[in-house]
């Protein structure tokens, strides 16, 4: 068994609420109910889904739920299914159900951040929504197995080709019996239980956002976070900065996100600078040996503060 890791434990929705406010937003987040101890004791079922996956604002989160084998029929006593084509109300009463079932279900979540997102898709070696999504399962696979949660099959909504996906899945858990096709969340209850458990958590994120920008919104002011939503599109216009862009809840690597920079932004060209340059830097002046006065430290605006970044010494 793997060490376990060490995620905050949430015993009902408004849980999720407090977790998300406390944290930083610039940063994933991992949550987790309790492990019930069937879950250590008998074999287990455990499914995979996401939410958030298309939206220009906010986190994808992933999630995973987990049941014995044998008590697998109590996913449909409490009505799991696809998070997508459930109420907001019915979602968050089946959530609560889940959760009332200590001694049965377990889930986790990962809330991987705007931020985490946009740095590996815009970085040089591109890393893609694709690949994040993988890691974020393997990442919930791994975290229920170094809980002591006997897992023995594995049912995950596909991304990208269900056949290459269940290979690399496979490749990396030998032991385990993966399951990966396309609407898992609508055919398998198991999945469906972990898709609603990746959608309330998002929904509560969203709804306790703190702007570090000094926005003061509600999640009802920036809408659903679809690209095709009037509202969103009228916050990401409305809330740009011509030098820095959009707020941390926005996903600068979204083409929506990408045209209204282009529109409303302020231009940047990076200039070069030639072999002749890098050679008269080269020549120091002897004088300069005597120059006492020292450069007063500038403080760096709150953009590259918040987002954690520094400059670049090296390529």
């Amino acid at each position: 068994m793997m060490n376990e890791e060490e995620f905050q434990e949430i015993t009902c929705a408004e849980d999720f609420g407090q977790s998300f406010l406390n944290s930083d937003n610039s940063e994933n987040l991992t949550l987790c109910s309790n492990v019930p101890a069937l879950c250590t004791e008998e074999p287990c079922i455990l499914g995979v889904d996401e939410a958030g996956r298309g939206p220009v604002l906010g986190p994808m989160v992933y999630g995973v739920s987990y049941c014995p084998k044998s008590k697998q029929d109590v996913l449909n006593d409490l009505g799991c299914a696809d998070s997508k084509s459930l109420t907001e109300e019915k979602r968050e009463d089946i959530f609560k159900k889940i959760c009332s079932e200590r001694d049965t279900i377990g889930w986790i979540v990962e809330a991987i951040s705007p931020k985490t997102i946009c740095n590996n898709m815009l970085k040089r070696q591109k890393y893609s929504l694709n690949q994040i999504a993988q890691d974020s399962t393997v990442h919930l696979i791994n975290s229920a197995c170094s809980k002591g949660v006997r897992i023995a099959e594995v049912y995950v909504d596909t991304v990208g080709m269900p056949e290459k996906y269940q290979a690399k899945l496979s490749a990396i858990f030998p032991e385990l019996k993966i399951t990966v096709a396309k609407k898992a969340d609508a055919t398998y209850p198991i999945v469906s239980a972990a898709s609603i458990c990746a959608k309330v958590s998002r929904d509560r994120a969203l709804s306790v956002w703190k702007f570090t920008e000094g926005l003061e919104l509600t999640a009802k002011e920036f809408g659903s976070g679809y690209p095709n939503d009037p509202v969103t599109k009228k916050f990401l216009i409305e809330n740009i900065d011509p030098v820095f862009g959009f707020p941390q809840l926005v996903r600068f690597s979204w083409s929506t996100a990408d045209k209204i920079l282009q529109e409303n932004a302020v231009q940047v060209e990076w200039e070069e600078e030639d072999d002749d340059a890098e050679a008269d830097k080269s020549n120091t002046s002897i004088t300069s040996f005597f120059q006492v006065e020292k450069k007063k430290k500038r403080s760096k605006h709150p953009f590259f503060v918040h987002r954690k970044l520094s400059n670049l010494e090296t390529m």
